[in-house]
């Protein structure tokens, strides 16, 4: 834990991103993972108005931004083995560009049922399924399945569902996040407080559910964690953080490991404050998963998970100046990119020289971006019991 504290206090700013002339929060943040020359390393950022900017990571320079016209883009990825991007739409849509090309038409459309509207999604590891989560619409709360294989011999750029689960969730579906190695495996979250774990190789519904893990609170994060990736972690939009083992299953032994309802109540910061949770990481060479969180006014904390409760190792400040929305670590090279509601990306790099920069005003945007950032109703989850 000293190691990844140490490296994690060590990182100095090498880079801040040009300024745009609409500012907005940015949401997410993923790299390419082709293997390319340092200068060629692309970044996709989702951004509060609905478009997706792609930067070269080394100078953080606009190259080129996707717009999901009519809709609103929900999430940023890239596939594993190519430089292709997805973002779920809000016009019954998952849309995928060539992040190398300068042509704003998508490469491929996936589309879902009617009423759909996307708010989350992922593609399996070896960038075969593409499932996306829905809105409830009526009755309805669905996790939606497609073939995401480009065949050759398919000039068609619209590809229909495979098929969906509907019984599972009764609320929005605000998370999805394949399994980091097995293709097979994913895990969903929503509204409804709900965490379920799939096997999308056994054919129906009922029996794919692998387990359902309840934190009682509607989900903002979900991943997965310890070796072999046998754990799952969850984030909540009111603070909390639950961690479950799976491992434990079959056996008599709870597979919950830690459960907080509001981690702001819990944290001895050193005398700093807590205000929001950002998201997970679990590193693999030293087997341990840390949260990230931060304050209203940018400081970043990094926390590491025991089953004792979290514990605060470091903190990184003067980069933000607003609330920080996302987050990228390389675990190649150890740099970190940030994003925050100061329309800032940031490049964090261990070691390096830092560069001075005249530390930009606080960029934070009013109320605009609300219907992006929208506070969901816990009235679903609170009608479930344990």
């Amino acid at each position: 834990m000293e190691k990844i504290g140490d490296q994690f206090a060590n990182l100095n700013i090498v880079q801040r991103s040009s300024g745009t002339e609409e500012p907005t929060y940015l949401l997410g943040i993923d790299t390419s993972k082709t293997v390319q020359t340092e200068k060629e390393n692309l970044v996709a950022v989702l951004c509060s108005n609905g478009i997706i900017r792609i930067y070269d990571k080394e100078r953080l320079n606009i190259i080129r931004e996707f717009n999901g016209y009519p809709g609103f883009l929900n999430g940023v990825k890239f596939a594993n083995s190519c430089d292709i991007v997805y973002s779920s739409c809000t016009d019954s849509t998952v849309k995928c560009w060539d992040a190398r090309l300068a042509s704003e038409k998508p490469v491929q459309l996936f589309k879902g049922y009617p009423s759909n509207i996307f708010i989350s999604f992922d593609i399996n590891c070896n960038d075969h399924v593409l499932c996306a989560g829905t809105e409830k619409v009526d009755d309805d709360a669905l996790l939606v399945f497609w073939d995401a294989r480009i065949n050759s011999q398919d000039l068609s750029t619209t590809k229909d569902p495979l098929g969906a689960y509907s019984e599972t969730h009764s609320d929005d579906i605000t998370q999805v996040c394949f399994h980091p190695s097995n293709p097979n495996m994913v895990v969903s979250g929503s509204t409804d407080g709900l965490v379920n774990v799939f096997d999308i190789s056994v054919n129906n519904e009922e029996d794919a559910l692998v387990t359902t893990c309840n934190s009682v609170s509607s989900v903002s994060c979900i991943g997965w964690s310890g070796k072999d990736y046998k754990q799952i972690y969850c984030m909540t939009h009111d603070e909390g953080f639950c961690w479950w083992d799976l491992n434990h299953l079959d056996t008599d032994e709870p597979i919950t490991r830690l459960n907080i309802q509001d981690v702001r109540e819990v944290m001895n910061l050193k005398g700093g404050v807590l205000d929001y949770l950002i998201g997970g990481l679990y590193h693999e060479k030293m087997d341990k998963l840390f949260i990230v969180g931060g304050t209203n006014t940018g400081i970043i904390h990094l926390m590491s998970c025991t089953t004792s409760g979290l514990i605060h190792v470091t903190s990184l400040q003067e980069g933000h100046t607003a609330t920080v929305r996302s987050f990228y670590w390389n675990m190649q090279d150890d740099s970190l990119l940030t994003g925050g509601e100061d329309a800032q990306l940031l490049l964090w790099k261990p070691g390096a020289i830092e560069k001075i920069f005249t530390k930009k005003d606080n960029l934070k945007i009013a109320s605009s971006v609300y219907q992006r950032v929208r506070t969901h109703s816990n009235d679903s989850y609170k009608r479930r019991k344990k």
